[in-house]
Protein backbone atom coordinates (compact mmCIF):
# COMPACT_ATOMS: atom_id res chain seq x y z
CA UNK A 1 0.00 0.00 0.00
CA UNK A 2 1.34 3.43 -0.96
CA UNK A 3 0.41 6.38 1.24
CA UNK A 4 1.85 9.84 0.49
CA UNK A 5 4.70 8.34 -1.59
CA UNK A 6 5.72 5.90 1.14
CA UNK A 7 5.17 2.17 0.81
CA UNK A 8 3.59 0.20 3.65
CA UNK A 9 3.49 -3.57 3.69
CA UNK A 10 -0.09 -4.80 3.65
CA UNK A 11 0.41 -7.24 6.58
CA UNK A 12 1.58 -4.31 8.73
CA UNK A 13 -1.50 -2.30 7.70
CA UNK A 14 -3.76 -5.23 8.60
CA UNK A 15 -2.00 -5.61 11.97
CA UNK A 16 -2.42 -1.89 12.72
CA UNK A 17 -6.12 -2.07 11.75
CA UNK A 18 -6.94 -4.95 14.10
CA UNK A 19 -4.94 -3.48 16.96
CA UNK A 20 -6.61 -0.10 16.42
CA UNK A 21 -10.00 -1.81 16.56
CA UNK A 22 -8.97 -3.51 19.82
CA UNK A 23 -7.90 -0.20 21.36
CA UNK A 24 -11.19 1.43 20.36
CA UNK A 25 -13.14 -1.36 22.04
CA UNK A 26 -10.90 -1.54 25.13
CA UNK A 27 -12.59 1.36 27.04
CA UNK A 28 -16.03 -0.14 26.34
CA UNK A 29 -14.92 -3.57 27.59
CA UNK A 30 -13.32 -1.90 30.61
CA UNK A 31 -16.56 -0.02 31.38
CA UNK A 32 -18.54 -3.27 31.20
CA UNK A 33 -16.14 -4.96 33.62
CA UNK A 34 -15.95 -1.96 35.93
CA UNK A 35 -19.59 -0.90 36.03
CA UNK A 36 -21.32 -4.06 34.84
CA UNK A 37 -22.55 -2.28 31.75
CA UNK A 38 -21.58 0.55 29.45
CA UNK A 39 -24.70 2.63 30.12
CA UNK A 40 -23.74 3.24 33.75
CA UNK A 41 -20.42 4.67 32.61
CA UNK A 42 -22.10 6.80 29.94
CA UNK A 43 -24.49 8.27 32.53
CA UNK A 44 -21.60 9.03 34.87
CA UNK A 45 -19.07 10.52 32.44
CA UNK A 46 -20.76 11.03 29.10
CA UNK A 47 -20.17 9.28 25.73
CA UNK A 48 -17.23 6.91 25.64
CA UNK A 49 -16.40 7.21 21.94
CA UNK A 50 -14.28 10.44 22.23
CA UNK A 51 -12.25 8.84 25.02
CA UNK A 52 -11.89 5.61 23.04
CA UNK A 53 -10.64 7.52 19.99
CA UNK A 54 -8.20 9.46 22.15
CA UNK A 55 -6.89 6.30 23.82
CA UNK A 56 -6.54 4.38 20.55
CA UNK A 57 -4.98 7.29 18.65
CA UNK A 58 -2.34 8.14 21.26
CA UNK A 59 -1.47 4.49 21.84
CA UNK A 60 -0.93 3.77 18.15
CA UNK A 61 1.19 6.92 17.74
CA UNK A 62 3.37 5.73 20.64
CA UNK A 63 3.60 2.27 19.09
CA UNK A 64 4.78 3.79 15.81
CA UNK A 65 7.42 5.68 17.81
CA UNK A 66 8.60 2.40 19.36
CA UNK A 67 8.93 0.75 15.94
CA UNK A 68 6.11 -1.72 16.54
CA UNK A 69 4.69 -1.11 13.05
CA UNK A 70 8.05 -1.23 11.32
CA UNK A 71 8.72 -4.02 8.83
CA UNK A 72 12.37 -3.87 9.95
CA UNK A 73 11.57 -4.81 13.56
CA UNK A 74 13.51 -7.96 14.45
CA UNK A 75 13.18 -8.60 18.17
CA UNK A 76 12.07 -11.47 20.37
CA UNK A 77 8.70 -11.72 22.08
CA UNK A 78 10.36 -10.17 25.13
CA UNK A 79 11.49 -7.24 22.99
CA UNK A 80 7.96 -6.74 21.66
CA UNK A 81 6.57 -6.90 25.19
CA UNK A 82 9.05 -4.28 26.40
CA UNK A 83 8.11 -1.95 23.55
CA UNK A 84 4.42 -2.47 24.24
CA UNK A 85 4.90 -1.62 27.91
CA UNK A 86 6.90 1.52 27.06
CA UNK A 87 4.21 2.53 24.54
CA UNK A 88 1.47 2.12 27.14
CA UNK A 89 3.46 4.10 29.71
CA UNK A 90 4.03 6.90 27.21
CA UNK A 91 0.32 6.85 26.36
CA UNK A 92 -0.58 7.20 30.04
CA UNK A 93 1.78 10.16 30.31
CA UNK A 94 0.21 11.87 27.30
CA UNK A 95 -3.29 11.11 28.60
CA UNK A 96 -2.38 12.69 31.95
CA UNK A 97 -1.48 15.90 30.09
CA UNK A 98 -4.72 15.79 28.08
CA UNK A 99 -6.84 15.13 31.20
CA UNK A 100 -5.15 18.04 32.98
CA UNK A 101 -5.94 20.38 30.07
CA UNK A 102 -9.42 18.94 29.46
CA UNK A 103 -10.75 17.36 32.70
CA UNK A 104 -14.08 16.54 31.05
CA UNK A 105 -12.32 13.79 29.04
CA UNK A 106 -11.13 11.93 32.14
CA UNK A 107 -12.40 8.37 32.00
CA UNK A 108 -11.67 7.29 35.58
CA UNK A 109 -8.72 5.39 37.02
CA UNK A 110 -10.52 2.06 37.10
CA UNK A 111 -11.65 2.13 33.48
CA UNK A 112 -8.28 3.47 32.33
CA UNK A 113 -6.34 0.74 34.17
CA UNK A 114 -8.57 -1.98 32.74
CA UNK A 115 -8.26 -0.46 29.26
CA UNK A 116 -4.47 -0.64 29.50
CA UNK A 117 -4.60 -4.27 30.69
CA UNK A 118 -6.97 -5.23 27.87
CA UNK A 119 -4.81 -3.43 25.30
CA UNK A 120 -1.63 -5.18 26.50
CA UNK A 121 -3.14 -8.67 26.63
CA UNK A 122 -5.02 -8.20 23.36
CA UNK A 123 -1.94 -6.87 21.53
CA UNK A 124 0.16 -9.84 22.61
CA UNK A 125 -2.54 -12.24 21.41
CA UNK A 126 -2.99 -10.45 18.06
CA UNK A 127 0.77 -10.37 17.47
CA UNK A 128 1.18 -14.05 18.27
CA UNK A 129 -1.47 -14.81 15.64
CA UNK A 130 0.18 -12.31 13.28
CA UNK A 131 3.58 -14.02 13.62
CA UNK A 132 2.00 -17.32 12.62
CA UNK A 133 -0.06 -15.90 9.76
CA UNK A 134 2.21 -13.26 8.21
CA UNK A 135 4.39 -15.76 6.37
CA UNK A 136 1.46 -17.68 4.89
CA UNK A 137 1.76 -17.35 1.10
CA UNK A 138 -1.97 -16.74 0.75
CA UNK A 139 -1.46 -13.26 2.26
CA UNK A 140 1.37 -12.32 -0.16
CA UNK A 141 1.48 -11.09 -3.73
CA UNK A 142 2.53 -13.74 -6.22
CA UNK A 143 5.41 -12.40 -8.30
CA UNK A 144 6.78 -13.73 -11.59
CA UNK A 145 10.23 -12.43 -12.55
CA UNK A 146 11.00 -12.01 -16.25
CA UNK A 147 14.74 -12.57 -16.31
CA UNK A 148 17.18 -14.87 -14.52
CA UNK A 149 20.52 -13.13 -14.95
CA UNK A 150 22.62 -10.91 -12.71
CA UNK A 151 19.88 -8.32 -12.22
CA UNK A 152 17.31 -10.94 -11.29
CA UNK A 153 19.82 -12.36 -8.81
CA UNK A 154 19.26 -9.25 -6.66
CA UNK A 155 15.73 -10.55 -5.95
CA UNK A 156 16.84 -14.09 -5.16
CA UNK A 157 19.29 -12.63 -2.62
CA UNK A 158 16.47 -11.08 -0.61
CA UNK A 159 16.56 -13.73 2.08
CA UNK A 160 15.62 -11.73 5.16
CA UNK A 161 12.10 -12.34 6.38
CA UNK A 162 11.38 -8.61 6.52
CA UNK A 163 12.41 -8.15 2.86
CA UNK A 164 10.15 -10.98 1.63
CA UNK A 165 7.16 -10.15 3.83
CA UNK A 166 5.04 -8.84 0.97
CA UNK A 167 5.60 -11.32 -1.86
CA UNK A 168 6.35 -14.88 -2.89
CA UNK A 169 8.29 -15.76 -6.06
CA UNK A 170 6.37 -17.96 -8.49
CA UNK A 171 9.41 -18.40 -10.72
CA UNK A 172 11.97 -16.85 -13.06
CA UNK A 173 11.49 -16.76 -16.83
CA UNK A 174 14.73 -16.94 -18.82
CA UNK A 175 15.13 -14.44 -21.65
CA UNK A 176 17.50 -14.85 -24.60
CA UNK A 177 19.96 -12.31 -23.18
CA UNK A 178 20.26 -13.86 -19.71
CA UNK A 179 22.54 -16.38 -18.16
CA UNK A 180 21.27 -18.30 -15.15
CA UNK A 181 22.16 -16.70 -11.80
CA UNK A 182 19.08 -17.72 -9.84
CA UNK A 183 18.13 -21.06 -8.23
CA UNK A 184 17.63 -23.56 -11.06
CA UNK A 185 14.57 -25.09 -9.39
CA UNK A 186 12.72 -21.79 -9.77
CA UNK A 187 13.23 -21.52 -13.55
CA UNK A 188 9.93 -21.79 -15.43
CA UNK A 189 8.90 -21.98 -19.10
CA UNK A 190 5.53 -20.29 -19.69
CA UNK A 191 3.35 -22.49 -21.86
CA UNK A 192 1.51 -21.85 -24.10
CA UNK A 193 2.03 -18.12 -23.41
CA UNK A 194 3.16 -15.79 -20.65
CA UNK A 195 -0.42 -14.64 -20.09
CA UNK A 196 -1.81 -18.17 -19.85
CA UNK A 197 0.90 -19.25 -17.44
CA UNK A 198 0.46 -16.14 -15.29
CA UNK A 199 -3.29 -16.75 -15.09
CA UNK A 200 -2.77 -20.40 -14.24
CA UNK A 201 -0.37 -19.50 -11.41
CA UNK A 202 -2.56 -16.61 -10.19
CA UNK A 203 0.29 -14.11 -10.67
CA UNK A 204 -0.38 -10.60 -9.32
CA UNK A 205 2.76 -8.89 -10.57
CA UNK A 206 5.47 -9.40 -13.20
CA UNK A 207 8.88 -7.86 -12.51
CA UNK A 208 11.04 -7.16 -15.57
CA UNK A 209 14.64 -7.95 -14.57
CA UNK A 210 16.36 -8.70 -17.89
CA UNK A 211 20.08 -8.01 -18.14
CA UNK A 212 19.67 -6.53 -21.63
CA UNK A 213 16.30 -5.14 -22.67
CA UNK A 214 17.53 -4.34 -26.19
CA UNK A 215 17.41 -7.99 -27.18
CA UNK A 216 14.02 -9.63 -27.68
CA UNK A 217 12.06 -7.54 -25.21
CA UNK A 218 8.63 -9.25 -24.82
CA UNK A 219 6.50 -6.18 -25.57
CA UNK A 220 3.43 -8.07 -26.82
CA UNK A 221 3.40 -10.61 -24.01
CA UNK A 222 3.84 -8.03 -21.25
CA UNK A 223 1.20 -5.79 -22.82
CA UNK A 224 -1.27 -8.69 -22.86
CA UNK A 225 -0.59 -9.33 -19.16
CA UNK A 226 -0.93 -5.62 -18.34
CA UNK A 227 -4.26 -5.36 -20.12
CA UNK A 228 -5.41 -8.49 -18.29
CA UNK A 229 -5.03 -6.56 -15.02
CA UNK A 230 -1.62 -7.73 -13.85
CA UNK A 231 0.87 -5.20 -12.55
CA UNK A 232 4.08 -4.85 -14.59
CA UNK A 233 7.00 -3.36 -12.69
CA UNK A 234 10.68 -2.74 -13.34
CA UNK A 235 13.33 -4.17 -11.06
CA UNK A 236 14.46 -0.91 -9.43
CA UNK A 237 10.91 0.11 -8.45
CA UNK A 238 10.14 -3.38 -7.13
CA UNK A 239 13.23 -3.43 -4.92
CA UNK A 240 12.55 0.13 -3.79
CA UNK A 241 9.08 -0.84 -2.65
CA UNK A 242 10.07 -4.07 -0.91
CA UNK A 243 13.32 -2.97 0.78
CA UNK A 244 12.73 0.73 1.47
CA UNK A 245 15.88 1.75 -0.40
CA UNK A 246 17.08 2.52 -3.92
CA UNK A 247 19.50 -0.25 -4.89
CA UNK A 248 22.67 1.19 -6.42
CA UNK A 249 23.65 -2.08 -8.12
CA UNK A 250 20.61 -1.99 -10.44
CA UNK A 251 20.00 1.77 -10.62
CA UNK A 252 20.21 3.64 -13.91
CA UNK A 253 19.90 7.40 -14.59
CA UNK A 254 16.78 7.03 -16.79
CA UNK A 255 14.82 5.62 -13.83
CA UNK A 256 15.59 8.76 -11.85
CA UNK A 257 14.88 11.07 -14.79
CA UNK A 258 11.57 9.58 -15.94
CA UNK A 259 10.27 8.07 -12.70
CA UNK A 260 7.97 9.74 -10.22
CA UNK A 261 9.15 11.34 -7.00
CA UNK A 262 12.09 13.71 -6.47
CA UNK A 263 9.60 16.57 -6.07
CA UNK A 264 10.54 20.03 -4.79
CA UNK A 265 7.32 21.95 -5.47
CA UNK A 266 6.48 25.17 -3.55
CA UNK A 267 3.88 23.45 -1.36
CA UNK A 268 6.39 20.81 -0.26
CA UNK A 269 9.05 23.47 0.45
CA UNK A 270 6.56 25.47 2.53
CA UNK A 271 5.35 22.45 4.52
CA UNK A 272 8.94 21.34 5.11
CA UNK A 273 9.98 24.73 6.49
CA UNK A 274 6.86 25.05 8.65
CA UNK A 275 7.43 21.54 10.01
CA UNK A 276 11.08 22.34 10.77
CA UNK A 277 10.27 25.54 12.63
CA UNK A 278 7.43 24.02 14.66
CA UNK A 279 9.30 20.87 15.70
CA UNK A 280 12.53 22.74 16.44
CA UNK A 281 10.83 25.28 18.68
CA UNK A 282 8.97 22.51 20.55
CA UNK A 283 12.17 20.48 20.97
CA UNK A 284 14.10 23.55 22.11
CA UNK A 285 11.41 24.29 24.69
CA UNK A 286 11.43 20.71 26.00
CA UNK A 287 15.17 20.04 26.05
CA UNK A 288 16.75 23.31 27.21
CA UNK A 289 17.23 21.93 30.77
CA UNK A 290 19.04 18.88 29.31
CA UNK A 291 21.19 21.16 27.14
CA UNK A 292 22.05 23.33 30.14
CA UNK A 293 23.06 20.29 32.24
CA UNK A 294 25.12 18.92 29.34
CA UNK A 295 27.02 22.20 29.02
CA UNK A 296 27.66 22.17 32.77
CA UNK A 297 28.91 18.55 32.67
CA UNK A 298 31.34 19.34 29.84
CA UNK A 299 32.69 22.30 31.80
CA UNK A 300 33.10 20.25 34.97
CA UNK A 301 35.03 17.52 33.16
CA UNK A 302 37.26 19.62 30.91
CA UNK A 303 37.53 22.89 32.81
CA UNK A 304 35.73 26.21 32.60
CA UNK A 305 37.90 27.42 29.72
CA UNK A 306 37.04 24.41 27.54
CA UNK A 307 34.52 25.08 24.74
CA UNK A 308 31.07 23.54 25.09
CA UNK A 309 30.06 23.60 21.43
CA UNK A 310 31.94 22.14 18.51
CA UNK A 311 31.66 23.70 15.06
CA UNK A 312 32.50 21.55 12.08
CA UNK A 313 32.15 22.25 8.37
CA UNK A 314 29.61 20.03 6.62
CA UNK A 315 28.10 19.89 3.13
CA UNK A 316 24.48 21.00 2.84
CA UNK A 317 21.84 21.70 0.22
CA UNK A 318 23.26 21.89 -3.34
CA UNK A 319 26.76 21.17 -2.00
CA UNK A 320 26.91 24.45 -0.06
CA UNK A 321 29.11 24.26 3.07
CA UNK A 322 27.90 25.31 6.51
CA UNK A 323 29.06 24.94 10.11
CA UNK A 324 27.15 22.31 12.05
CA UNK A 325 26.80 22.76 15.84
CA UNK A 326 27.22 19.89 18.29
CA UNK A 327 28.05 19.50 21.93
CA UNK A 328 31.77 18.76 22.10
CA UNK A 329 32.12 15.04 22.84
CA UNK A 330 35.84 14.59 22.14
CA UNK A 331 38.99 16.13 23.50
CA UNK A 332 40.08 19.48 22.11
CA UNK A 333 43.05 17.72 20.43
CA UNK A 334 40.97 14.99 18.76
CA UNK A 335 42.18 16.02 15.28
CA UNK A 336 45.25 18.01 16.15
CA UNK A 337 47.02 16.80 12.99
CA UNK A 338 44.23 18.25 10.81
CA UNK A 339 43.32 14.82 9.39
CA UNK A 340 39.57 14.06 9.13
CA UNK A 341 38.66 10.67 10.63
CA UNK A 342 35.51 8.58 10.89
CA UNK A 343 34.15 8.12 14.40
CA UNK A 344 34.53 4.51 15.54
CA UNK A 345 32.89 2.30 18.12
CA UNK A 346 34.21 3.07 21.62
CA UNK A 347 36.29 5.90 20.12
CA UNK A 348 39.16 6.63 22.53
CA UNK A 349 39.07 10.31 21.55
CA UNK A 350 35.71 10.74 23.31
CA UNK A 351 35.57 12.15 26.82
CA UNK A 352 33.55 10.42 29.55
CA UNK A 353 30.72 12.91 29.19
CA UNK A 354 31.13 12.79 25.42
CA UNK A 355 30.81 9.01 25.25
CA UNK A 356 27.50 9.21 27.11
CA UNK A 357 25.95 12.09 25.17
CA UNK A 358 26.94 10.47 21.87
CA UNK A 359 25.30 7.21 22.91
CA UNK A 360 21.97 8.88 23.73
CA UNK A 361 22.27 11.47 20.91
CA UNK A 362 22.28 14.49 23.22
CA UNK A 363 25.32 15.82 21.35
CA UNK A 364 23.04 16.46 18.34
CA UNK A 365 20.67 18.83 20.17
CA UNK A 366 22.47 22.11 19.25
CA UNK A 367 21.71 21.32 15.61
CA UNK A 368 18.22 22.63 16.35
CA UNK A 369 19.85 26.06 15.91
CA UNK A 370 21.06 24.99 12.45
CA UNK A 371 17.47 24.05 11.60
CA UNK A 372 16.10 27.39 12.82
CA UNK A 373 18.75 29.17 10.76
CA UNK A 374 17.76 27.19 7.65
CA UNK A 375 21.01 25.29 7.03
CA UNK A 376 19.36 21.99 7.93
CA UNK A 377 15.96 20.33 8.09
CA UNK A 378 14.80 18.25 11.00
CA UNK A 379 14.53 15.21 8.72
CA UNK A 380 16.93 14.47 5.88
CA UNK A 381 20.24 12.79 4.99
CA UNK A 382 22.95 13.29 7.58
CA UNK A 383 25.43 16.02 6.56
CA UNK A 384 28.96 14.82 5.90
CA UNK A 385 32.30 16.59 6.02
CA UNK A 386 33.64 18.04 2.73
CA UNK A 387 36.68 15.75 2.87
CA UNK A 388 34.48 12.65 3.01
CA UNK A 389 32.05 13.99 0.39
CA UNK A 390 34.86 14.55 -2.12
CA UNK A 391 36.26 11.09 -1.50
CA UNK A 392 32.91 9.26 -1.53
CA UNK A 393 31.64 11.25 -4.52
CA UNK A 394 34.52 9.88 -6.59
CA UNK A 395 33.96 6.27 -5.53
CA UNK A 396 30.19 5.87 -5.06
CA UNK A 397 27.81 6.58 -7.94
CA UNK A 398 24.96 9.04 -7.26
CA UNK A 399 26.49 10.10 -3.95
CA UNK A 400 26.21 13.82 -4.65
CA UNK A 401 22.50 13.45 -5.49
CA UNK A 402 21.77 13.20 -1.76
CA UNK A 403 22.51 16.92 -1.53
CA UNK A 404 19.45 17.96 -3.54
CA UNK A 405 17.56 18.24 -0.23
CA UNK A 406 18.64 19.81 3.05
CA UNK A 407 20.53 17.55 5.46
CA UNK A 408 18.72 16.56 8.63
CA UNK A 409 19.23 15.86 12.31
CA UNK A 410 17.53 12.49 11.84
CA UNK A 411 16.63 10.60 8.70
CA UNK A 412 15.44 7.44 7.00
CA UNK A 413 18.98 6.04 6.78
CA UNK A 414 19.48 6.57 10.52
CA UNK A 415 16.38 4.46 11.21
CA UNK A 416 17.22 1.68 8.78
CA UNK A 417 20.99 1.34 9.05
CA UNK A 418 23.37 1.48 12.04
CA UNK A 419 26.10 4.06 12.44
CA UNK A 420 28.40 4.02 9.40
CA UNK A 421 32.15 4.62 9.50
CA UNK A 422 33.44 3.26 6.20
CA UNK A 423 32.98 3.54 2.46
CA UNK A 424 30.80 0.42 2.44
CA UNK A 425 28.56 1.87 5.16
CA UNK A 426 28.30 5.15 3.25
CA UNK A 427 27.15 3.28 0.12
CA UNK A 428 24.55 1.33 2.10
CA UNK A 429 23.20 4.46 3.79
CA UNK A 430 23.11 6.28 0.44
CA UNK A 431 20.53 3.77 -0.80
CA UNK A 432 18.19 4.78 2.03
CA UNK A 433 18.99 8.47 1.53
CA UNK A 434 18.02 8.23 -2.15
CA UNK A 435 14.76 6.55 -1.14
CA UNK A 436 14.03 9.51 1.14
CA UNK A 437 15.02 12.06 -1.50
CA UNK A 438 12.63 10.39 -3.96
CA UNK A 439 9.67 9.89 -1.62
CA UNK A 440 9.94 12.60 1.04
CA UNK A 441 6.68 14.15 2.20
CA UNK A 442 5.27 15.74 5.34
CA UNK A 443 3.73 12.46 6.51
CA UNK A 444 6.97 10.58 5.85
CA UNK A 445 8.90 13.20 7.85
CA UNK A 446 6.46 12.83 10.74
CA UNK A 447 6.79 9.03 10.69
CA UNK A 448 10.61 9.27 10.72
CA UNK A 449 10.47 11.76 13.58
CA UNK A 450 8.25 9.45 15.63
CA UNK A 451 10.44 6.40 15.02
CA UNK A 452 13.55 8.35 16.00
CA UNK A 453 12.29 7.94 19.58
CA UNK A 454 12.98 4.19 19.28
CA UNK A 455 16.54 4.87 18.06
CA UNK A 456 17.25 7.18 20.99
CA UNK A 457 15.51 5.05 23.66
CA UNK A 458 17.04 1.73 22.62
CA UNK A 459 20.44 3.23 21.79
CA UNK A 460 20.58 2.05 18.17
CA UNK A 461 23.71 3.07 16.30
CA UNK A 462 25.06 5.62 18.78
CA UNK A 463 28.87 5.89 19.00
Amino acid sequence: MRIFNHYLHMPIVVLAFFEGLLYLLAPYLAAILRFEGVMAEVRALGPLWPRALLFAGLLQVCMVAMGLYSSRLRVTVTGVLMRLVVSLMATLGLLAVVFYLAPSLFVGRGVLSLSVAIALAGSLLIRLVFIRMVDVDAFKRRVLVYGCGRRAMSISRLRRRSDRRGFVIVGYVQSQSDGVFVPADLLVKPDPSLLAYAREQKVHEIVVAMDDRRQSFPVRELLDCRLAGMEINDLVSFLERETGKVRLDVLNPSWMIFGDGFRRDPLRLFSERAFDLLVSLILLGLTWPVMLLTALAIKLEDGWRAPVLYRQKRVGLENRPFNVLKFRSMGTDAESDGQARWATKNDDRATRVGAFIRKVRIDELPQVLNVLKGDMSFVGPRPERPEFVDELGEKIPYYRERHCVKPGITGWAQLCYPYGSSEHDAAEKLQYDLYYVKNHSLLFDLMILLQTAEVVLWGKGGR
